[in-house]
């Protein structure tokens, strides 16, 4: 599931990383996450993060918890100028981790607060950090204010119509 490599970016065992409330943190480089790049207009700056295990009471046992923090800056490409625009990430999620297989309980599924993860293994905290920040993106992300593209040279093009409509007026002349 890795696909850093990093041992200080993988928890091999989740379950027993939230047993034992161990926690762990770092800050990657934007330009690491690939699968943000298609949404990015510069893949420069970077984002903080912090996983914390947990274990809390359950309807049947205790259940494990992951929460995981996430802070930084992206520079995103607006849908309306295509320029680029500066969009603050802040991800706050409690996650629960279920073994693949497993149902995922009841409780959960009614519950906006936690959101069920199937793992089986190792967990590739980079691949969850990059996860995790694809969901909380703007489907169209857009300045609150700006213009429209303008041609080179920064002018306004004159409709190819607009011509026609001069001919048209040259003629109707005649």
């Amino acid at each position: 599931m890795s696909q850093h490599g990093d041992p200080s970016r993988i928890i091999s065992d989740p379950f027993r990383f939230a047993a034992e409330a161990r926690t762990l943190e770092g800050v990657t480089a934007v330009a690491e996450m690939l699968r943000l790049s298609d949404v990015l207009a510069s893949s420069g700056g970077q984002v903080s993060w912090r996983i914390e295990g947990s274990m809390v009471e359950g309807v049947e046992a205790r259940e494990p918890r992951l929460h995981l923090m996430i802070e930084g800056e992206l520079q995103l490409c607006c849908q309306r100028c295509l320029g680029g625009m500066a969009w603050p990430v802040r991800v706050d999620s409690v996650l629960q981790p279920v073994r693949s297989g497993q149902p995922i309980p009841e409780e959960e599924l009614e519950d906006d607060e936690i959101d069920a993860i199937e793992l089986d293994g190792e967990l590739d905290v980079i691949a969850l950090v990059e996860d995790e920040i694809l969901l909380a993106l703007p489907i169209a992300p857009r300045h609150q204010v700006c213009d429209a593209p303008r041609p080179d040279g920064g002018a306004s093009k004159e409709s190819p119509f607009a011509a026609l409509a001069s001919l048209r007026g040259s003629h109707s002349a005649k």
